[in-house]
């Protein structure tokens, strides 16, 4: 069976917010006190959305924080499930 992809909370920030809402990845930075830099890095899935992030995030798209920092943590538990979850199940055995 395929797996489906992991999606990162960047995805989620273009795909569901920022395109329908036509807000460009500069506006956003800019109006949310975000680097740039930041922001396009989030949105290509290369950094993490960290608390700071995910306040200032929240309050600008009306979410609330713990939407963005729910959305990094099962992006996480996912990478870490598909990278190293068969060899912790084999190193920590079940009694």
């Amino acid at each position: 069976m395929k797996q489906l992809p992991n999606i990162h909370p960047g995805e989620v920030l273009r795909e569901e917010f920022l395109d329908p809402m036509g807000i460009t990845q500069y506006r956003l930075a800019t109006d949310a006190g975000l680097p740039h830099s930041r922001v396009t890095a989030i949105i290509k899935g290369r950094r993490r959305v960290t608390a700071e992030t995910a306040l200032r995030l929240g309050r600008y798209l009306k979410t609330g924080p713990e939407f963005w920092l729910n959305l990094q943590t099962r992006f996480d538990l996912e990478e870490a499930q598909r990278t190293m979850g068969r060899q912790i199940e084999r190193e920590i055995a079940v009694a």
